[in-house]
């Protein structure tokens, strides 16, 4: 008896619907899975490369030993990808000057759009793959649902066409809605979890980045010395000898 109402036999006595709802199921916690599995790896990757340029950016004796380290780095995290975006624009500010139509607002504008660019950029890149969890953990308990309703419907039917209620008429439509019931929340609880996790480390990655990328305009654009809120507390403040881009100050005058 307990073989006969074993997993395999409820496989056995799913009609088309109930084998649709079991592989949409499956296909939900597979992605899902494979997302979790694969950021996971990714965000621990990443937070270790960007605290080893982190060091690196501000142990730095001046703005174009950082470009020469950035010329050596692949952009393998996204702070190196700001700053490589800072120094460029920098650089293209100073050859071009406001010329470019990318530069009619100044060069302070242009940098703080390319800044901004940048950061955009990395939030859609971090939330990729964000709606697959999501979906799956809101959409599997429904659909695990529509299993255990559609599984009793079938426990009514044994019901009435033999006229009795019986174990034996009902227990494997039952079984059938216990196992949906089952499924759909074995989906949707890491789904949920692993959703809540991304985007609070999601929410710290953006606002380190943001902090970077506001001392990168500091130091590029006003060249004042600064101490980065994203650095890990024992980097020293960037010494700036590079010659500094600054809208106010016009073409062949220097700051005193």
């Amino acid at each position: 008896m307990e073989q006969s109402l074993g997993f395999s036999n409820f496989l056995t006595q799913l009609d088309g619907v109930g084998i649709a709802v079991l592989v949409l199921l499956l296909a939900l916690s597979v992605a899902s899975w494979y997302l979790i599995l694969t950021k996971s790896i990714s965000n621990f990757l990443a937070a270790r490369r960007a605290d080893t340029f982190l060091k690196r950016f501000w142990s730095a004796g001046s703005l174009q030993e950082v470009n020469s380290t950035l010329k050596d780095t692949s952009g393998d995290n996204a702070f190196a990808q700001l700053a490589q975006l800072a120094v460029g624009a920098a650089a293209d500010s100073e050859k071009h000057g406001l010329q470019k139509l990318a530069a009619a607002g100044g060069a302070s504008e242009f940098l703080t759009r390319v800044l901004r660019n940048g950061l955009d950029q990395e939030a859609t890149r971090v939330e990729n793959g964000l709606t697959v969890i999501a979906s799956a953990g809101s959409a599997a308990p429904y659909i695990g649902l529509f299993g255990t309703v559609w599984a009793i419907y079938h426990a009514l039917v044994q019901i009435g066409l033999s006229g009795q209620g019986t174990l034996d008429k009902v227990a494997g439509p039952v079984g059938e809605a216990l196992i949906m019931t089952a499924l759909g929340l074995a989906v949707a609880i890491p789904a949920v979890l692993a959703y809540n996790a991304f985007v609070r480390r999601n929410r710290i990655w953006l606002a380190r980045l943001d902090a970077f990328a506001h001392d990168l305009f500091v130091l590029v654009a006003v060249g004042a010395k600064t101490n980065s809120s994203a650095s890990t507390g024992d980097e020293r403040p960037l010494r700036v000898v590079a010659p500094v881009v600054n809208p106010a100050v016009g073409p062949g005058e220097r700051r005193s």
